[in-house]
C-alpha cells in the first residue's frame, strides 16, 4: 500500500530529555526532503544517532491525522506538527498496527518496537492536555534494520512480518 511521508525531521540535540525541573533547550528541529537511515544506528544527524546499542527509538513516526485531531480537540488555532519532535510525519497508516511488525517503507526496512509514549513535556511543546490526548497514539518507535534513504512524498509500505499478539500485549 502507498502512504504519504509528509515531513522528515532531525534535531542535533535534546530539548526535553533530562530536563526535569529545568526549562527546555532550544535545539532546532530541521525539516529535510530526505533522511539517511543507518541500520542499528539511527538517523544520521539526529540526536539519537548511535545513542546506545539496540536502541528502540532509532527512528520515530507520528501520524498527521493524530496531530490534526489533537489540534481540533484542544481547540488550537494552529499546531506546528514538529512540536512532537518525531522524525517521520506520515499520512494514511495506523502506526499502532506496526508495533511488533517488520515492515519496509520507501525501500528501508524497520522493526516497529513500541508506541512513542507521550510525556508531560507535550503539554508545554503543544498545549496543556496534549499528553493525555496523545496516550495510545503518540507515534511509533522503531529500529532501523537496513540502510537507506527516506524521502518525502508517496512511499510504498510493505508488511514483511505482521505484528504478533505478544508484541501488542507488551504495549
Amino acid at each position: 500500500m502507498n502512504i504519504e511521508i509528509v515531513a522528515l525531521r532531525i534535531s542535533p540535540g535534546h530539548n526535553f530529555k533530562g530536563r526535569h525541573g529545568l526549562p527546555p533547550e532550544s535545539h532546532p528541529l530541521v525539516t529535510l526532503p530526505e533522511i539517511e537511515c543507518v541500520a542499528g544506528r539511527g538517523v544520521r544527524g539526529d540526536r539519537y544517532f548511535d545513542h546506545q546499542p539496540d536502541f528502540k527509538g532509532q527512528i520515530t513516526f507520528i501520524a498527521v491525522e493524530t496531530l490534526s485531531e489533537i489540534q481540533r480537540i484542544l481547540k488550537l488555532p494552529s499546531l506546528d506538527f514538529g512540536a512532537a519532535r518525531r522524525n517521520v510525519l506520515t499520512r494514511g497508516v495506523d502506526l499502532n498496527t506496526l508495533i511488533g511488525a517488520t515492515f519496509e517503507l520507501g525501500g528501508v526496512m524497520f522493526e516497529g518496537v513500541e508506541e512513542c509514549r507521550p510525556c508531560y513535556w507535550m503539554n508545554e511543546a503543544i498545549a496543556p492536555g496534549a499528553e493525555e490526548q496523545l496516550c495510545g497514539r503518540g507515534g511509533l518507535r522503531a529500529k532501523i534494520l537496513g540502510d537507506g534513504v527516506l524521502k518525502t512524498g508517496l512511499a510504498e509500505l510493505r508488511l514483511v512480518q505482521a505484528a504478533t499478539n505478544e508484541a501488542l500485549l507488551k504495549n
